[in-house]
């Protein structure tokens, strides 16, 4: 006679991507064939997401609200899609400047989520060890100011939803001409389309304002925490542009401007 084993339940690592009460479900992902995620077929062209943020709609409100809470009361588990309606959580397309506030911060859960983009302020979260935004199907790049989370160790990532993933190689989106200065740019209202996002305020590399210089726009492949992310640099000179550093192994070697580049071979080729 054999023994059994009590069943064991399995453990919800990320408590926002549970199924929501009947009362509270609904669509709060949109659909994105950006990048294909079954064949290793690059697409000859790809581009950036051009969704602005709606800062009236409800979900931002109280994601701006969440943000306060857990900037007074320290925490060190941020988990804001868990506030919000499925509805509320389909209006979040990025996130608020306001995190640079999470300094206490060290996990940021955002996963199923419908961000586009992450902005440049997550850099200033320097007690983050652990990022989870896994299945945020729509988040294809990161900032590079990512890079500057010390302490960031651990990260979940849908990495086939990513720009030149290891196994299925897209191309990134083609970045726009240097500017030497941005006199004709207007910073706070840019177009996603050609910028990849709507507003650029700072130097990825040395934090100098972008209004006092120019404008170059770099990608580069660099292993952050768990994974090699897709980063896009707005750096304000070519001084800062040679200053960053290789990309990861197997991915491009140099920063480039996107487009079809030609890329290291995949041990999925």
């Amino acid at each position: 006679m054999t023994s059994e084993r009590e069943p064991q339940p399995y453990v919800n690592r990320w408590g926002d991507t549970s199924e929501p009460a009947p009362e509270r479900r609904g669509i709060r992902q949109d659909a994105c064939l950006c990048v294909e995620q079954s064949r290793p077929r690059p697409r000859a062209r790809v581009g950036f997401h051009t969704e602005r943020q709606d800062v009236s709609a409800p979900g931002w409100l109280r994601l701006l609200e969440l943000i306060d809470e857990a900037a007074a009361d320290g925490r060190e588990e941020f988990r804001p899609l868990v506030g919000l309606n499925p509805e509320e959580r389909r209006q979040i397309v990025t996130l608020p400047p306001s995190i640079a506030r999470l300094t206490m911060v060290k996990h940021l859960v955002l996963c199923g989520s419908n961000l586009v983009r992450i902005p440049p302020e997550i850099g200033a979260m320097t007690s983050l060890e652990e990022f989870t935004p896994y299945t945020s199907y729509r988040l294809h790049w990161f900032p590079y100011e990512l890079t500057r989370c010390p302490k960031l160790s651990r990260s979940t990532v849908s990495t086939r939803a990513l720009f030149v993933n290891y196994k299925l190689r897209p191309s990134f989106p083609r970045l726009q001409p240097d500017l030497d200065r941005v006199t004709e740019l207007a910073l706070e209202d840019l177009d996603p389309r050609r910028r990849g996002t709507t507003i650029i305020r700072r130097c990825s590399v040395c934090d100098r304002p972008i209004e006092q210089d120019g404008l170059q726009q770099r990608w580069i492949s660099l292993r952050v925490a768990t994974d090699v992310l897709p980063l896009l640099v707005n750096a304000c000179s070519s001084a800062c542009v040679a200053s960053l550093p290789h990309g990861a192994r197997g991915y491009v070697h140099t920063p480039h401007k996107g487009g079809r580049v030609d890329q290291p071979p995949s041990e999925w080729d």
